[in-house]
């Protein structure tokens, strides 16, 4: 076994490899550019080499530096963790010049496999079910245009060399192929450094259903089960779980054979992910196969009880698998909810800064394995469990030059129902401030009745959300629910104003009982009747719920029983009320006396600035292209300009009919969010 390995990588999947190796006794040795010299990773390991500049190019995928890193430290292997370096074949074989072991697959599998199109090829030719496409590299838009009518529309362009989304683009039409082949192209060179397209049919209502494996180099190969990744924006994957609630044992079988005979096939070692694409009869067909371990891997490990991590370790040290296809077996349901840097009220689109707050909810072990080597005998009846695999702290930053990952928050639950609500209560418990972030958008889709009923594709987003999200409004009955509690609040908080003012006799009889609760354009009067253990909250159809908690003013989690039900609410004290949170919805509660509420009736709303006909930026990030100038008639929907953010190209349309008046960016410079990138004219 080694004594030292050094992860070539970054942020969560490198504190991922640090905590296994650190149980295993291996001491680690972690690398960061300039921008990550205080990130976590670094904090965990115990040896860090600096490797250069933030730009990952200068950094994290320079070979040259990462190599003289090893050399460096000594370590007698590394784990490249995934992306950058992982699924670069030359990185294995100037590792194994070096007499270094690398713990992943051998260099021929992840050349094989890493080319999407080599890999379709040998996929076929190993029985794999495969989709209909062009395998051929694709020179220009003209030809891109003339292979997608060939296999009809609509079709998805794809980068060969690509991965996380990035180099995808569905085309449902001659437009669509030629932008979204410049743009694709784009992405991949930027990406990959490599802008080889291809194109294949795209197949309507999939879903996206990957088969986990693990070889070693005796000739074992096994499968761990399937993962469930339809949940996806923008190509890129958002919500795992495992198993699929689609697929029979038959399929499931059937699948996970074929992705063994096609590991095989390229003499496969190490843990892989075979990923499939399956329609509404259960018919699959290959997609790509992940030289490496997949971000969603812990899903697999909490339902199986087996530490992917651990197993290419002893892989790569040349240990036989310890078990066997019969052994695995599949305990329970999990689920992963990636957490981005990303705002779903902007469409889901980068956002970089501080952390100010973050809190996950504590980890809870419950099922086969909730962290690594913890495998508890038996789950206690009804128990649930909550693991977060993160490379962030509070007060840390998010950078501008690597992927928006904040943490994967995972559940697991005896069944997919324990494991869904496990994962809307480890939401509501997440604090996080300071940059924009999709939770609220995950606590929407566990709540979605869609999603619970598990009738999901990859369109799921598309289809649920077609006008981007706007938030949750909660049901009326949770919404009283949420009254009651901002009222006794509320209360509580009076209380500490009387004292803190100084009258503290009779300050129980200052603070009323008669209150009328608003959250938007509903008003609860409500009568409270408190005692030492909670209060009442009594409303006007008689109806009265208990409310009771430890909660106190300036706390920003609040855990309260309302109506004999628990309520976890995320707390920031508003003049007047509340700004409360929980299940997706983001909620402005005021809590008046009944004459601040008749008061309030006559008071003006305040309207928001006229915006429209400004193109303000949304997000951070470098304007790439410009495809209008001063004068210019844009119709509905045309391109304006192309906005480049965390490696992924975003294009910003017009919104109506309008002459552009004035143009205050150019290409190469970087932009703030809301800066104001064009000013247009009276709408033509």
């Amino acid at each position: 076994m080694f004594d030292k390995i050094l992860i070539a990588n970054r942020g969560e999947i490198a504190c991922r490899v640090i905590k296994t190796a650190r149980r295993m006794g291996i001491a680690t040795v972690a690398v960061c550019s300039d921008a990550d010299r205080n990130a976590l990773h670094v904090k965990m390991a115990d040896e860090v080499i600096p490797i250069g500049p933030p730009p990952a190019a200068q950094s994290y995928i320079a070979m040259d530096r990462i190599l003289a890193a090893v050399r460096e430290s000594g370590a007698g292997a590394v784990h490249p963790g995934y992306g950058f370096l992982s699924e670069n074949p030359a990185f294995p074989e100037a590792l194994a010049e070096m007499g270094v072991a690398f713990i992943g697959p051998p260099k021929d599998a992840i050349g094989a496999m890493g080319d999407k199109i080599t890999s379709k090829k040998l996929a076929a030719a190993a029985g794999v079910s495969t989709v209909p496409g062009c395998m051929g590299v694709i020179a220009d838009a003209d030809e891109a245009v003339k292979i997608a009518r060939e296999i009809g529309y609509p079709v998805m362009i794809k980068a060969s060399a690509g991965g996380g989304g990035k180099g995808m683009r569905i085309a449902w039409n001659d437009d669509e192929v030629r932008e979204g082949f410049r743009s694709s192209k784009n992405e991949a060179e930027a990406s990959f450094g490599d802008d080889r397209i291809f194109i294949e049919k795209f197949i309507t209502q999939p879903r996206h259903i990957e088969i986990q494996v693990l070889a070693d180099s005796h000739g074992n190969c096994i499968y761990l089960g399937e993962r469930e990744c339809s949940i996806q924006r923008r190509n890129q994957k958002v919500i795992e779980e495992a198993p699929s609630p689609f697929l029979d044992e038959t399929t499931r079988k059937a699948m996970g054979e074929q992705a063994v005979a096609l590991a095989r096939a390229v003499n496969y070692e190490s843990a892989g992910t075979v990923e499939f694409i399956v329609d509404g009869e259960r018919n699959f067909y290959f997609l790509e196969m992940n030289t490496r371990l997949q971000v969603e891997h812990p899903v697999t490990e909490l339902i199986t009880g087996i530490d992917l991590v651990e197993q290419m370790i002893r892989v790569a040290a040349g240990e036989k698998l310890a078990f066997s296809q019969s052994d695995v077996k599949l305990s329970g349901w999990a689920i992963e909810s990636r957490l981005y840097a990303e705002d779903p009220y902007r469409n889901f689109l980068p956002s970089i800064g501080r952390l100010t707050r973050y809190r996950p909810p504590a980890p809870r072990a419950a099922g086969p394995m909730l962290e690594s080597g913890n495998w508890p005998d038996e789950a206690a009846p009804g128990a649930t469990g909550v693991r977060n695999d993160t490379g962030v702290y509070e007060g840390g930053e998010i950078s501008m030059y690597y992927d928006p990952m904040i943490a994967k928050l995972c559940t697991w639950g005896a069944d997919r129902a324990a494991a869904r609500l496990a994962m809307a209560d480890a939401l509501d418990e997440f604090e996080l401030e300071g940059i924009g972030h999709n939770l609220p958008f995950l606590s929407a889709v566990m709540m979605h009745p869609r999603f619970a009923g598990g009738n999901i594709t990859t369109a799921f987003i598309d289809e649920e959300y077609p006008e981007g999200f706007r938030g949750v409004d909660l049901p009326g009955d949770q919404l009283r629910r949420v009254a009651a509690a901002a009222a006794a609040m509320y209360r509580v908080t009076e209380i500490r104003r009387t004292r803190i003012s100084g009258r503290m006799d009779n300050h129980e009889r200052r603070v009323g009982s008669e209150w009328v609760v608003r959250i938007g354009d509903r008003e609860w009067p409500v009568t409270i009747s408190a005692d030492p253990a909670g209060s009442d909250v009594c409303f006007e159809d008689d109806e009265c719920l208990r409310v009771e908690s430890d909660w106190l003013p300036g706390q920003s989690l609040a855990r309260l029983s309302v109506g004999g039900g628990a309520l976890t609410l995320k707390v920031d004290k508003l003049p007047g009320g509340f700004r409360l949170r929980l299940r997706g919805a983001d909620m402005r509660v005021q809590v008046l006396t009944p004459r601040q509420a008749k008061l309030a009736c006559l008071m003006p709303e305040k309207q928001p600035p006229d915006t429209s006909r400004l193109l303000l930026c949304p997000m951070p990030g470098l304007m790439v292209g410009l495809a209008v100038e001063v004068g210019d008639t844009v119709e509905e929907g045309q391109a304006l300009c192309t906005i480049e953010a965390m490696k992924m190209e975003n294009i910003l349309r017009a919104e109506r009919r309008a002459v552009v008046a004035r143009i205050n960016a150019a290409p190469g410079q970087s932009l703030a969010v809301d800066d104001v990138i064009m000013e247009f004219e009276q709408d033509v």
